[in-house]
């Protein structure tokens, strides 16, 4: 299916490119979430009447995600779980874990944007986590967990 792109995707493409992709990426992720449209003929000339006020609306997303970052940058995330004698964790920290504190520290992160690149933290200790604000802005936040004694 060909379609003209709202914002910049990651392996995609960039604002206003036409691309093909896959029907179902279009039809179940992409259409609805308003990232893309059918390229017609009258989308096409309809993006190109709104390609300002589009390009406007990307930067100034892009300009909120890296004053975030730059705050993120700074915060170490303190999370305590309940831990054996040998510092593994009575289940585990998640990126809905860390996200959660990060809200209650004022920052609005969903979990989505918190990625683990090895899965759930098990341990005790300090451990660096990608919040991914942006399709260019990626944060690594520092994050301490801290095992209390059962």
């Amino acid at each position: 299916m060909q379609i003209i792109l709202l914002d910049k995707v990651l392996n995609l493409g960039a604002l206003g490119d036409v691309v093909k992709v896959k029907d179902g990426y279009a039809r179940n992720f992409l259409i609805p979430s308003g990232r893309a449209r059918r390229a017609t003929q009258n989308a096409i000339a309809e993006f190109e009447t709104r390609r300002a006020e589009l390009e406007k609306a990307a930067a100034a997303k892009l300009a909120e995600a890296q004053a975030l970052g730059e705050k993120l940058a700074a915060v170490t995330v303190k999370l305590s779980q309940k831990a054996g004698v040998d510092g593994r964790l009575f289940g585990s920290v998640t990126n809905h874990d860390v996200a959660d504190e990060l809200v209650k520290l004022g920052y609005t992160v969903s979990k989505a944007q918190v990625r683990m690149p090895n899965g759930p933290l098990k341990n005790a200790g300090d451990f660096t986590v990608t919040v991914h604000l942006h399709t260019d802005v990626n944060i690594d936040l520092n994050v301490s967990v801290l095992g209390e004694s059962a």
